[in-house]
């Protein structure tokens, strides 16, 4: 199963996904609220929290979860103090009952993942893309427009006709036609 904690949330945040099954994972941490009674009201545990980048406000409450819960951060760049494992491109996790590759997708941030599980047709898509067609933004450092157009067509190879949902690091998640949202956004993304 999985839940966004940050739907009820009043803060400068990004979504955090709680993931229950075989493991119990969150994939990012949010930000600038406290996130650990709202961790605590679904599950006494985690196994693993996963990060799609380490912006700020993914990764603000970081510290937080990790002393709650004793639990190990995993994300691209260890270089990052929020960053206890390195996931490789290519690397497979178990986030819930799910086998998801990890897809390194720069652009927003040269750290960027995104997760994609063929079994469930799943996609964590962090801020690569958004419902509607909206995709992440490159005026921040680190940010490169070509580079995002290329890791957004580098997700529509991997996801082929398989995607069922796209959960965003902002914004709603998409469930119906998420392969649309998708093409959407690499043609805006190649206009704007």
């Amino acid at each position: 199963m999985i839940r966004n904690l940050t739907g009820d949330i009043r803060a400068f945040t990004s979504n955090v996904f709680l993931v229950d099954g075989e493991t119990t994972a969150l994939v990012d941490t949010g930000a600038n609220f406290d996130m650990v009674p709202t961790v605590r009201e679904v599950t006494d545990s985690l196994d693993a929290v996963y990060l799609t980048h380490t912006h700020p406000d993914h990764i603000g409450n970081v510290d937080a979860v990790r002393e709650a819960f004793d639990v190990q951060t995993w994300g691209y760049d260890t270089g990052n103090l929020a960053v206890d494992r390195r996931i490789d491109d290519g690397e497979r996790v178990q986030i819930g009952d799910d086998v998801f590759e990890a897809v390194h997708t720069p652009g927003h941030k040269d750290d960027h993942l995104c997760f994609f599980s063929r079994g469930s047709g799943v996609c964590f898509a962090g801020d690569l893309v958004f419902a509607n067609g909206g995709f992440g933004r490159t005026d921040l450092p680190e940010g490169d427009r070509g580079a995002l157009v290329e890791s957004i067509d580098r997700l529509r190879e991997v996801v082929g006709g398989d995607l069922t949902e796209l959960h965003t690091g902002h914004g709603p998640s998409v469930a119906t036609r998420p392969s649309e949202d998708l093409e959407l956004a690499a043609r805006a993304a190649r206009t704007r």
